[in-house]
């Protein structure tokens, strides 16, 4: 019997990958201000700027993220990530903060575009 260590297989985790987690984290933020600050307080803005980043973060735990509970393929992931990116944005917009919005979009999107790639590639 050998005493040496198994070596498991590590996933690599490249720059876009860190990018996307921090994507991510902003998407489920913003969604919380945008609750907060669009609605009235105490309700129904206490219920949105807590319910929209709530259903945001168990859609992408349901789906998307790496150890999601539901199996889907690259094109059902990309739905739930889009959809999840584009309230933030949308949120940002409707907060009068188009720069934000627009940025965030684009930044999204291509990071969406070059992980795609790398999972179709797989």
């Amino acid at each position: 019997m050998s005493n040496a260590p198994q070596q498991e297989s590590m996933p690599k985790i490249g720059p876009n990958d860190v990018l996307r987690f921090f994507l991510e984290l902003f998407a489920f933020v913003s969604l919380g201000i945008w609750g907060f600050v669009a609605f009235p307080l105490p309700w129904p803005g206490v219920l949105v700027g807590i319910g929209a980043p709530l259903v945001a973060i168990l859609l992408w735990a349901l789906f998307v993220s790496p150890k999601a509970v539901f199996r889907i393929d690259v094109f059902g992931k990309a739905l739930v990530e889009i959809a999840v990116f584009s309230a933030a944005a949308i949120g940002w917009w409707m907060l009068g903060q188009p720069v934000v919005a627009i940025v965030f979009a684009i930044v999204a999107a291509v990071s969406g575009i070059i992980n795609g790639r790398k999972q179709l590639a797989d």
